[in-house]
Formats: C-alpha cells, structure tokens, sequence
C-alpha cells in the first residue's frame, strides 16, 4: 500500500534528501522544509521504496501539499 507524504505547513524545500528508487525505513528523512528560519524535516511513516518525489529544492508548499509517495 502506497504512503503518501504530504507537506504540514506553508514552506520552502530546502533540501531533497532521498532519491526516487531508495529504500527508505521508518521515521529516515526524505525532505527538508524551511519555515521562519526554522528546519523541519519530513519523516517516512513506514519503509518501503520512494517511487515519487513531487518537489524540487527551492519550491514552495502549502499544507496539504503532496511531497513524494513510498511503495
């Protein structure tokens, strides 16, 4: 069953830190957010393989937004 990874705040990406194909475990890192100065990282739920990053480093999400999905 596919995870979606969906943004929580308004935000930049500051950084993309895994890659469509990696296998990832619970709670790793996929992305990195700014908001007010601050970095919040975006944490997988579950393991599984990221088949879909849908944001690139300097793009802005809203909350609700779709980051990438893990298979």
């Amino acid at each position: 069953m596919a995870e979606e990874i969906r943004a929580e705040i308004v935000a930049n990406v500051l950084k993309v830190v895994a890659k469509v194909g990696d296998d990832l475990g619970t709670g790793d890192t996929v992305v990195l957010l700014e908001s007010m100065k601050m970095e919040i990282p975006v944490l997988t739920e579950g393991a599984g393989k990221l088949s879909r990053l849908a944001v690139g480093e300097g793009d802005v999400v809203q909350e609700g937004d779709l980051l990438a999905v893990l298979e």
